[in-house]
């Protein structure tokens, strides 16, 4: 884990945005390749994630080792609508990204009921609804 990866998790601003301006790698990844946006995006640090798809230097749909989860997994399984709606911005993202459980972005959301994520998820248009989990837990 890096500086970056700290600040990102954290939500300083101030200091993330100095770590990009010293050269540091926006797309740094640890042991399990979870990038800083992911952790931007985990915790809903909205802010944070702006200054990191700024950069044009991540990867905003990198997967992680551990659990095969993209940063639009992250946000929509822990209910961060303004960082979904980010990411989905982008354009960059496969909103129907299945992870190593088979979970997607659209099975978070619904399952934990977050209507506007799965509102915004459904207008990309580009959502299987009948696609299933292997894995519940």
């Amino acid at each position: 884990m890096t500086r970056l990866h700290l600040a990102a998790y954290f939500g300083v601003q101030e200091a993330l945005s100095a770590l990009l301006n010293n050269t540091v790698e926006a797309d740094a990844k640890n042991t399990k390749r979870q990038t800083p946006l992911s952790y931007a995006a985990s915790n809903g640090h909205e802010g944070v994630v702006k200054l990191l798809l700024n950069t044009g230097k991540v990867d905003v749909d990198l997967k992680d080792t551990k659990y095969g989860w993209t940063p639009l997994s992250w946000a929509s399984e822990n209910g961060h609508e303004d960082v979904v709606k980010l990411l989905l911005d982008t354009g960059k993202v496969d909103a129907d990204s299945k992870s190593n459980s088979g979970k997607t972005p659209l099975w978070w959301a619904s399952t934990k009921g977050y209507e506007g994520i799965v509102k915004l998820l459904l207008g990309m248009g580009k959502i299987n609804i009948n696609t299933k989990a292997t894995e519940y837990n």
